[in-house]
């Protein structure tokens, strides 16, 4: 899988670089990671990181200005991304080859090559991997940049390593990147800093989530809420761990409503639910994923679906 990754690699002097919708440190992180490490060890290759900005996650950095003409005769790599409807780019598709490097279950298995590792704690870790493999058998080098996103992408998906998906593997290539040099407290103060509007929002999401006998959580938040509190629904996508630490809790999600649809945020501590995510167009982990629902009439449903898996 890695040999065929750096194949592609080095046959196009044009790549582009993608990830998915309503990025995650992960998704930054595996997806310009990547681009330091190719542009490192090719320099003479064009290598651009496309898709939308998210502007919570600046202080790791932002994507290039990638233009539809560029996707012609390119290699396209789209990382951290499980399904079609989730990549940040409308010309996906143009390029001239579409790798596929992700450790989400492979439902949708696009591309014309995919490297799909589901038991990876994040893409992030992968891209190291793939380091790794590289650095063994063409001499490929790390930089300072390319270790800090990768390091923000495996620290991101692995809930500062409390995920169950983290091991020894993990903290190993983590321990690797540390040796190079880039500014760890502020790279964690960006990943971790809150503003008081969030946090006063994070103590009504205390006070007013529902939580039945057999362990299932929710809390509606809707725009109205969102308005009273100053907080965006991207800001308010921080808080999706927060009653994770709930004694009693099995199974949580957090529902937000933005222009003509909610956001289904959904996390689980033992029952798999992307299969009930995949059911509302969503997906992700057996234990972190996220959908999408157009009434709070098909938000019940869904919680309803929720409190069966618990039961």
């Amino acid at each position: 899988m890695k040999k065929q990754v750096i194949k592609s690699i080095e046959k196009y002097e044009k790549i582009i670089i993608l990830r998915h919708v309503r990025p995650d440190p992960d998704a930054y992180g595996s997806q310009i990671g990547l681009k330091e490490l190719i542009l490192k060890n090719y320099p003479e290759k064009v290598v651009y990181a496309d898709g939308e900005h998210d502007e919570s996650l600046a202080y790791l950095g932002a994507p290039d200005d990638v233009k539809r003409e560029d996707y012609q005769d390119a290699l396209v790599i789209i990382t951290d991304t499980g399904n079609t409807e989730r990549i940040d780019s409308q010309f996906y598709t143009e390029g001239a080859f579409i790798l596929k490097i992700d450790h989400h279950p492979d439902v949708d298995q696009y591309g014309d090559f995919r490297w799909v590792d589901t038991s990876a704690s994040s893409t992030s870790e992968m891209i190291v991997e793939l380091f790794e493999y590289s650095q063994e058998q063409y001499g490929w080098q790390m930089t300072s940049a390319a270790a800090r996103f990768l390091f923000a992408g495996i620290v991101g998906d692995t809930g500062r390593f409390m995920y169950p998906s983290t091991t020894v593997q993990t903290f190993q290539r983590a321990s690797e990147l540390l040796k190079y040099d880039f500014d760890r407290e502020a790279l964690f103060n960006g990943m971790y800093e809150i503003d008081r509007k969030v946090l006063d929002l994070q103590g009504y999401i205390y006070q007013n989530f529902t939580l039945d006998e057999n362990g299932a959580a929710y809390i509606k938040i809707d725009k109205e809420t969102l308005e009273r509190f100053n907080v965006s629904p991207s800001e308010s996508s921080q808080l999706v761990s927060t009653l994770g630490d709930v004694k009693g809790i099995c199974v949580w999600t957090l529902l937000i409503e933005e222009d003509g649809l909610i956001r289904v945020r959904l996390r689980s501590k033992g029952p798999v639910i992307n299969k009930l995510a995949a059911e509302y167009g969503g997906g992700g982990h057996p234990l972190a994923s996220g959908a999408t629902v157009y009434s709070w009439e098909e938000a019940d449903e869904l919680i309803e679906k929720l409190k069966e898996l618990c039961r």
